[in-house]
């Protein structure tokens, strides 16, 4: 529901991915339906749609205009996604040079800083350093619903509100409030 923070976990294999590309609109499922309202954000893959030979100046242009955003409403908001990545030094080379956590620092940037009602993150809030990590968090202080998915139920029991579990493709159970 709008404004809910919820986390999906479960082993290796068991869907978690699957059902975020499914959300996404990324993949389309074998069976059943999905349906979201709203504009979604996700981080699925680091690095996914980034152009490795573009700059991270370009890349966050192209992003944001792949999301859906003007390019009004991306010049407006560039200088917090890079200030926010903090990787200002290395936005002009291009991201091919760039590590997987500089890669992830500039997508998460991007979610953070354009206004999404739903974002989707698989795996993401322990990425990077102490620094980012606690930036990260910023967007739990938004009336925006997400979906974080996790191996371990203790990496992201606070910042959720309650958890399903997956097991071989299907939603076993909801372990309740996580607090």
């Amino acid at each position: 529901k709008k404004g809910e923070h919820v986390g999906l976990i479960g082993p290796n294999g068991s869907g978690k991915s699957t059902l975020l590309k499914i959300l996404a609109g990324i993949t389309k499922p074998t069976s059943g339906t999905a349906e979201i309202t709203g504009k979604v954000a996700s981080i699925l893959d680091i690095g996914a749609g980034f152009h490795p030979e573009l700059s991270g100046r370009e890349n966050v242009c192209l992003n944001g205009q792949l999301l859906g955003f003007s390019k009004k409403e991306i010049k407006h908001t560039f200088d917090e996604i890079v200030s926010f990545s903090g990787i200002e030094k290395f936005i002009d080379e291009p991201v091919k040079n760039y590590s997987s956590g500089m890669y992830l620092r500039l997508a998460f940037s991007i979610m953070a800083n354009l206004d999404f009602d739903i974002y989707l993150l698989d795996e993401v809030m322990n990425v990077g350093d102490e620094e980012f990590r606690q930036k990260t968090k910023s967007i739990y202080k938004k009336d925006k619903t997400i979906l974080l998915i996790s191996h371990n139920m203790n990496e992201i029991s606070d910042l959720t509100e309650y958890f399903l579990h997956m097991k071989n493709g299907v939603l076993t159970q909801d372990h309740g409030n996580s607090n």
